[in-house]
């Protein structure tokens, strides 16, 4: 399903810095891997903002943020990782995720994320401040990842993940287990990458989160957040911003616009 075959593996490790060891324990190599991509594939939405298709096939998504060294938002970057731990056979389901942020109400589904192996929470696209590492799949799962600090919770309505910032949980994101297919995720991508409604059309999205700082570009403002500090914010002029792009996101953008 998630055409593992069509990656190019060696390509791909290298342009996230890891190698992967045969003797290692798999879910060693699996948080090893997630906690590589998020160091060197950003969070970003340029190409939405530019009118550039989003293509979701593995050869499209590889040549993209393996060649071109861009980053992506959530379908691109887990249907990559997907394609990646299908080749080193993994067990992967596809789930969906209702964006919840602090908000309440009718949130739709429009998340991407990744069951692992039946038992892994894996997200590396997540533009909210997400995972590091893969979460366990269990009630009440608690985890410190560097700075950061998540829970996962159960209910009769699923899954909620949630994250501590400033002292107060606030929740990230709710979701089943109901499979999610790369035909469901091609749907949902066009909408989220062409709608005016969409949070993603209309300016420019940015984000890099490391053990210690999350850092971010909406627009034309930066912000630097830490789990216990009020962010910083600052708006950048077009040549800031370019500079920013490239030494904080490691991103040569067609266009640095916000």
């Amino acid at each position: 399903m998630w055409n593992g075959e069509l990656l190019d593996l060696d390509a791909y490790l290298a342009r996230v810095g890891f190698r992967v060891d045969p003797e290692a324990d798999p879910a060693t190599t699996l948080r090893g891997l997630h906690r590589a991509h998020l160091a060197a594939i950003p969070f970003e939405n340029a190409d939405i903002g530019a009118g550039v298709p989003i293509a979701l096939d593995v050869p499209s998504l590889q040549d993209k943020m393996v060649r071109r060294r861009r980053g992506g938002y959530c379908y691109e970057q887990n249907l990559l990782f997907a394609a990646v731990l299908d080749r080193l056979g993994h067990e992967v389901t596809g789930l969906a995720a209702r964006v919840v942020l602090g908000r309440e109400g009718d949130v739709p589904r429009t998340h991407a994320l990744l069951r692992v192996d039946r038992k892994w929470l894996v997200d590396v696209g997540f533009g909210g401040g997400g995972l590091l590492t893969p979460m366990p799949l269990a009630q009440g799962a608690f985890e410190q990842q560097g700075d950061w600090t998540f829970r996962l919770d159960r209910d009769d309505d699923g899954w909620r993940l949630q994250s501590l910032q400033g002292g107060t949980w606030v929740p990230l994101y709710d979701f089943t287990e109901d499979p999610t297919t790369p035909a469901d995720f091609a749907v949902l991508n066009h909408y989220m990458s062409t709608s005016p409604k969409s949070p993603f059309v209309g300016r420019l999205l940015v984000q890099r989160t490391d053990e210690r700082t999350r850092r971010a570009i909406t627009g034309d403002v930066l912000t630097v957040a830490t789990p216990d500090g009020g962010p910083e914010k600052r708006t950048l002029s077009p040549e800031e911003l370019v500079t920013a792009l490239r030494d904080d996101f490691g991103l040569e953008l067609p266009t640095a616009t916000g």
